[in-house]
């Protein structure tokens, strides 16, 4: 079996060997790659911004949270894969594909070792830090790598490893190359750093202690014990809620002036709200999942159409997409495909889903036992069996008589009452003779 290359607990300092004397990155750790607002935003630092952090940490979740079934091109039944089920012999499922969503959320890449058997079957994935790779571009095709893909990668003793597709799974973000994916926290650096500084500037206010309710003032010069005096009066008589709305009496010339937020002070805050706005835009996730819900609906089926709207729209097409083609083109045979269990995300509420089951179980598209599973409930006894409408069928014919056919009349005459066939012998009528010949008489 191949070895991995890498460690999971390597962290970037001053002292790893992976960070070049000449990197970029190493003026991020100095401070000197710096925003227009005076601040250092990189993929680690932009998590100090509570929108950054918040949509990492829901897009991540969710990507890594969901089931990735792989199915049967030509029957469309799920199969079992053992690299799916058991991807990586330390970390969970979960743990594993949470972990590449969030290098593709802040670095915009996600790179997986392919770790390959005795039979060079792929075994396990061991995720590669991102800060470790630097992506050729394509050249001229090669055996065992006909795109030409090159990834340089940093080992944990500081050597540059020359490493092919074969041997690693690239899952780019948003590519304008077709090299390598764009870190949207690149991209959103400056809107990033205005709301860091004006994080900032909001600390430094408040802990500067500016934010006075108002000021007493008096004529005469005060000493510092009968100021504070003055003060603790004014609190004692004043403050808290019972004694609100009441008036207040001054004599030797006080006079109480009340201080209010500096405008510039109060936009400064309002900017903060914007940032969060600006967050949801580059992610792709809705203002009221980032926790800002003043100018949106919180209740009923605006929200669940909002929740479906994000699935369609951006969850699956922008970060689920990639993973599960990405997983079918590399990690799996041809005749198979890797796709996301959507189903819980996508349910409506209880009455719709009922309608819906109620409508698809009708038609024959669903059975019991698909219902079910959708429900996370397990399956039952005959519960595989598939209706069909009786008085439905192909375009164009007759149609299908839903009626039995009429039971034949038995033939008159035929055997006597006791047969199997003959039933009853038809009555005679008319007047009967003497000699039972059925003529009567003349008279």
């Amino acid at each position: 079996m191949s070895r991995s290359l890498f460690s999971l607990f390597s962290r970037r300092n001053l002292e790893n060997p992976n960070i070049p004397i000449s990197s970029s990155r190493l003026l991020d750790l100095f401070g000197a790659a710096t925003t227009d607002a005076g601040v250092v935003v990189n993929e680690e630092t932009s998590l100090r911004m509570s929108a950054v952090y918040r949509a990492t940490s829901l897009i991540s979740a969710l990507g890594g949270s969901l089931p990735l079934h792989v199915y049967n091109d030509e029957t469309h039944e799920r199969v079992s894969n053992a690299l799916l089920d058991e991807p990586h012999p330390d970390l969970t499922k979960l743990e594993l594909w949470r972990g590449t969503y969030v290098h593709r959320c802040l670095w915009g890449n996600a790179y997986l070792q392919k770790i390959r058997d005795g039979a060079n079957r792929v075994r396990y994935l061991y995720p590669i830090s991102p800060w470790r790779v630097q992506v050729g571009k394509a050249r001229r095709p090669a055996p065992g790598n006909p795109t030409g893909k090159v990834f340089y990668v940093t080992d944990d003793d500081g050597r540059k490893v020359e490493l092919t597709p074969n041997e690693v799974l690239h899952i780019p973000g948003l590519m304008y190359d077709g090299v390598s994916g764009m870190s949207p926290v690149r991209a959103a650096a400056q809107a990033i750093g205005v709301s860091l500084a004006a994080e900032k500037s909001a600390a430094k206010l408040f802990g500067s202690g500016n934010m006075l309710s108002g000021i007493l003032q008096t004529e005469q010069r005060l000493s510092q014990e009968q100021a504070e005096m003055l003060q603790e009066r004014w609190r004692s008589k004043f403050a808290g809620a019972d004694r609100a709305h009441s008036v207040a009496v001054l004599d030797s010339g006080a006079q109480f002036q009340s201080m209010t937020m500096p405008s510039a002070d109060a936009q400064m805050l309002e900017s903060r709200d914007f940032s969060v706005t600006e967050m949801a835009r580059y992610f792709g996730v809705p203002p009221y999942l980032m926790f800002q819900t003043e100018r949106s609906t919180s209740w009923g089926t605006g929200l669940e159409q909002q929740a479906t709207g994000f699935v369609k729209f951006d969850l699956h097409p922008q970060w689920l997409a990639p993973t599960e083609q990405r997983v079918t083109k590399e990690l799996l045979p041809a005749d198979r495909t890797a796709k996301y269990a959507l189903e819980g995300l996508l349910r409506g509420d209880t009455m719709a889903r009922a309608e819906f089951y109620r409508v698809m179980r009708e038609v024959g598209a669903f059975s019991a036992n698909d219902i079910r599973e959708l429900e996370d409930m397990p399956a039952i006894d005959g519960g595989d069996t598939y209706l069909q409408p009786l008085n439905m069928a192909p375009l164009g014919s007759e149609g299908v008589d839903a009626a039995p056919p009429p039971t034949p009349a038995p033939p008159a005459g035929g055997g006597s009452g006791g047969g199997s066939g003959g039933g009853k012998k038809p009555k005679k009528t008319g007047p009967k003779d003497g000699d039972g010949d059925g003529i009567a008489p003349e008279v």
